[in-house]
């Protein structure tokens, strides 16, 4: 039994770690907002991010090499694009759409659209057998889709195509997150670690994306005033840093996200993800101006709702009653078991948690 100081200690660490990932989550939300009001190529900015993730992904599995003196795992072009190049796709195409939406709507509007990924992540969880068909997961559906159009109907801030443009994301994101899992779930490719996962795929999102850069932004990007038209460094300076803390951002997101799960459980950054919601709502109607009625205020919770009787549901049956989600093979992976920062003594005292790396989607 764990003394007082254990407990104080785990406690404050767990709670370290929550803040360490709100402050990147719901940072990189509002700024990017922030920058979309001024500098309106938002695919042109995502291809930037993807750079500087892969960058600081290729540094960290470097570092995590240094620390296991174990080399990281490097797919073959073969299986690369086979196996790696489907992921990608869907990730580019949710990330590039979701960013785009920030040119039309407004950061409440898009926070509730994004809670509707839950919903597709579910349709595509039953479709490739990854989680078990169960009664309850009609009623979520139901509070899902009920509270997306109590918050959209009486919306006085709504636009169509920044909606859209989210709800598209969101039915991409349920494929992303679902190819994610079975991606990490083979055992044989070796990216059970995210940060492997990550590095594989910024290339390949990179390429993805392009495409749809040169078709929409190419032309507006060679001659803005902002990058290659330039008239002073000193602007063009500001708009490289500013990019580049985004990049920033989306990178220690991703590793933020790692650390929560590795370091506590897949349920913490569930219930986390909950309350980020909310923080992120309050923040947006108090300093960016967004107007919600009382009815988008129920709807807000009638969603919640859904996604909290989600995550129960996941918590009840991973706990022995039942499988309603197909696990990880967590216990097999080093990588998941001793993550970067964890010391030996962690490693010790973490293994005697009965929910540790519980990897759910």
């Amino acid at each position: 039994m764990a003394c007082p100081t254990q407990f104080l200690c785990r406690s404050l660490r767990t709670v370290g770690l929550v803040l360490f990932y709100y402050v990147f989550s719901i940072g990189i939300t509002f700024y990017n907002k922030w920058l979309m009001k001024d500098f309106h190529f938002p695919l042109f900015m995502t291809l930037v991010h993807l750079v500087i993730i892969f960058c600081f992904s290729t540094l960290t599995r470097f570092a995590m090499q240094c620390w296991t003196g174990k080399p990281r795992v490097t797919l073959p072009w073969k299986v690369y694009l086979s196996k790696v190049a489907p992921t990608a796709l869907a990730t580019a195409l949710d990330i590039g759409l979701s960013n785009w939406s920030f040119l039309f709507i407004t950061i409440s509007l898009y926070t509730m659209t994004k809670s509707s990924a839950v919903l597709f992540i579910l349709f595509f969880s039953l479709v490739f057998k990854l989680e078990e068909p169960n009664p309850f997961l009609i009623l979520v559906v139901l509070l899902i889709a009920s509270g997306l159009f109590m918050f959209t109907l009486k919306s006085t801030q709504f636009n169509l195509e920044g909606f859209i443009m989210v709800l598209l994301a969101s039915f991409i994101g349920g494929i992303r997150w679902t190819l994610t899992q079975v991606l990490m779930q083979k055992a044989e490719l070796g990216l059970q670690n995210p940060i492997d996962t990550m590095y594989h795929l910024q290339p390949l999102m990179f390429l993805g994306l392009f495409p749809l850069f040169l078709l929409n932004e190419g032309l507006s990007v060679s001659t803005t005033e902002k990058l290659f038209r330039v008239s002073e460094l000193s602007h063009l300076l500001y708009t490289l840093v500013t990019l580049s803390v985004g990049g920033m951002l989306a990178f220690g997101l991703g590793f933020s996200e790692f650390l929560l799960v590795s370091r506590t459980s897949s349920l913490t950054l569930s219930i986390a993800g909950i309350f980020k919601e909310v923080c992120t709502l309050l923040l947006a109607v108090e300093f960016m101006g967004d107007k919600m009625s009382t009815v988008n205020w129920l709807g807000f919770v009638v969603c919640l709702s859904g996604i909290s009787l989600h995550v129960g549901l996941k918590t009840h049956y991973n706990k022995g009653n039942g499988h309603m989600v197909r696990q990880l093979p967590v216990r097999d992976n080093p990588d998941l078991e001793l993550p970067l920062l964890q010391t030996k003594e962690d490693y010790c005292e973490d293994t005697n948690d009965e929910e540790e790396h519980e990897i759910l989607y």
